[in-house]
């Protein structure tokens, strides 16, 4: 049943109509057939009895005004027979056997099926070439088992509904770091019998922006190095034993005051590939979370433990007007989360175990450029903003705390995590985890069932509202591109929201293609030292080049353009990479 307002009018939580389509196209079901429907059946499925009538219903209410949104899966199951609330699950190789190589395959099939991304960690595999003494023979390497997950993943669509999602890091001084660096450099692989028509042979990249379903090397992966204590005293010049000593006295504030001293020759090729292709990223652990390389496909979670989990809700700042609901707002979603702790399904009995004595919890926030933007700051962590994230810090730990204290369990040991929050922002009609505007109007691709490519013009909600309400010139709002001259300010921007979260930021950095003036080779050097400076003071770290990747979801466009064709879905042709090879099989 619509719900009506006081005029008898349908209400909408949607500030577009593309954002209402998203709902209507991903999480609208039978028994949650509006927004405000799927609120209620969520906070119920979720809440039961842990808490009271009127905190359910403030959650409701919560959710229904979108001043927080739940992880996708929460949305997508709720309702539903099965429960897999869990966006994604972080996995670890364990032992260098062929016994963990098939335990690994089990385990993310498992995680994949249920609708769930997976990240894993492949740093403990002996590097490829080397011997194998029971056998005789030698060993494939990480990056082999890598490719062979990957190919799990290209043939489970998650939860029957969505591509999977995969992450893949191993560690900067592993042997095989070199060859790992470069095994999505799909521009420099040709493919056998594929020439365009002036005879040119064509590369996986090339057939990639073609087709995006084209298989390539790790395609559905996400890939980063792993880097340790080892890579601080390489560009400090300095033992662990002093630095650790400087940390202790100081935290991260007295390491980043050090100056650089050396670059190391893999970081730096780390970040010419990252500038030029988008991987591999970065994943920074140092000190007491050295060990904590385990992430999920979108890197926000971290942890130690095999087989742990995500657990994801994000606050919607853009929603929220001052400190006093901001604060509510953190501390009752704070409860939501623990109690997705104890009711979401599972694939596998070590996952119960590994989220029973950790229970991880992924509060994130978005809307946070709006919320700039509306009070009329530049994009930057001004004072105001740094009281929210205090609160944020704060009240997510006392609302979840006070909860296990009641339930008798054991209290989460992390809190906070960042997620991309890209659908959910923009069902919301709002900016994206920390991201600022990517775009004022852009072309948005979408893929309905498995070949049918399909696209709308978008003009931004956040810069719609701006230009409607306050007469904003749309040529004028700062946007990702507009900022990527100053790389630094946004990784600046990163580190200091990184100050109050626990397990860390998904964030991504868009460039100027690789080859333009503000992306090449002379900016790789500036490049690699701005990042080794911030390095202590992140989680994590991703660049986007524009048009590094086949299949790009968003593409800016004249704000003119869009304003022609909004709201009209257009099918994109689909064109068949066989034909283009000449084979009878496609696939590499």
């Amino acid at each position: 049943m619509e719900e009506m307002d006081n005029m008898g009018e349908k209400k909408n939580y949607f500030r577009t109509s593309f954002s209402e389509s998203i709902f209507n196209f991903k999480y609208k079901h039978e028994g949650a057939e509006t927004w405000n429907e799927l609120s209620k059946t969520l906070i119920e499925d979720v809440c039961r009895e842990y808490l009271n009538a009127d905190e359910k219903e403030e959650l409701i209410e919560m959710h229904t005004n979108m001043e927080f949104i739940a992880g996708g899966r929460y949305l997508y199951y709720a309702g539903r027979m099965n429960k897999f609330f869990n966006n994604c699950y972080l996995l670890r190789s364990l032992e260098d056997s062929r016994e963990d190589w098939a335990d690994l395959s089990w385990k993310a099939e498992s995680c994949l099926m249920t609708g769930g991304g997976i990240g894993n960690d492949y740093s403990i595999y002996r590097s490829k070439g080397s011997g194998i003494k029971r056998t005789g023979g030698k060993a494939s390497g990480p990056i082999s088992k890598m490719k062979m997950i990957n190919e799990i993943g290209r043939e489970v669509m998650q939860g029957g509904s969505r591509r999977s999602a995969i992450y893949a890091s191993l560690n900067w001084l592993h042997e095989d770091a070199g060859e790992f660096l470069h095994c999505k450099d799909w521009a420099s692989i040709p493919v056998s019998g594929a020439y365009n028509e002036n005879g040119k042979q064509l590369t996986i990249a090339d057939l990639k922006e073609k087709d995006f379903n084209y298989p390539a090397p790790l395609d559905m992966t996400n890939i980063s190095l792993n880097y340790d204590n080892k890579f601080l005293e390489e560009i400090y010049g300095m033992e662990f034993e002093k630095l650790l000593e400087l940390y202790k006295e100081g935290g991260k504030n007295a390491i980043f005051s050090l100056p650089i001293v050396k670059i190391p020759l893999t970081f730096l090729e780390n970040c010419r590939q990252a500038l030029k292709t988008g991987e591999p990223g970065f994943s920074f652990n140092f000190f007491e979370k050295v060990l904590e390389v385990l992430r999920n496909a979108c890197t926000e979670v971290t942890s130690e433990d095999d087989s742990d989990v995500c657990n994801l809700a994000s606050v919607n700042m853009s929603r929220i007007s001052s400190p006093e609901r901001f604060s509510r707002v953190v501390y009752l979603v704070g409860k939501f989360l623990l109690c997705g702790t104890m009711v979401a399904e599972l694939p596998y009995k070590k996952v119960y175990e590994v989220r029973e004595k950790n229970r991880r919890l992924g509060m994130g926030i978005m809307g946070v450029h709006e919320w700039l933007l509306q009070r009329e700051y530049k994009y930057e962590v001004v004072p105001e903003l740094h009281e929210w994230l205090k609160i944020y810090k704060n009240e997510s730990e006392t609302g979840a705390n006070e909860l296990a204290i009641i339930l008798n369990i054991n209290k989460p040991i992390a809190y906070r995590a960042i997620a991309p929050t890209g659908t959910i922002g923009i069902m919301a009609g709002t900016t994206t985890g920390i991201e600022p505007l990517f775009a004022v109007a852009y072309k948005r691709r979408y893929l309905k069932g498995q070949k049918e490519w399909h696209y709308q013009y978008v003009i931004d909600g956040t810069a719609k509202l701006l230009i409607k309400e306050y007469g904003i010139d749309p040529y004028e709002i700062e946007t990702a591109l507009s900022l990527a001259n100053d790389y630094e300010r946004r990784i600046k921007f990163q580190a200091d929201v990184q100050d109050y979260v626990d397990m860390s930021i998904s964030s991504t950095i868009n460039l100027p293609s690789w080859g333009t003036p503000l992306n090449n080779d002379t900016r790789v050097d500036d490049f690699a030292r701005i990042l080794a400076k911030y390095a202590v003071r992140l989680r994590g770290f991703t660049c986007y080049p524009d048009g590094s990747r086949g299949g790009q979801p968003l593409t800016i466009v004249d704000y003119h353009e869009a304003r022609k064709q909004e709201g009209q879905e257009f099918k994109e042709e689909f064109i068949d990479i066989c034909t283009l090879t000449g084979g009878g099989t496609c696939g590499i």
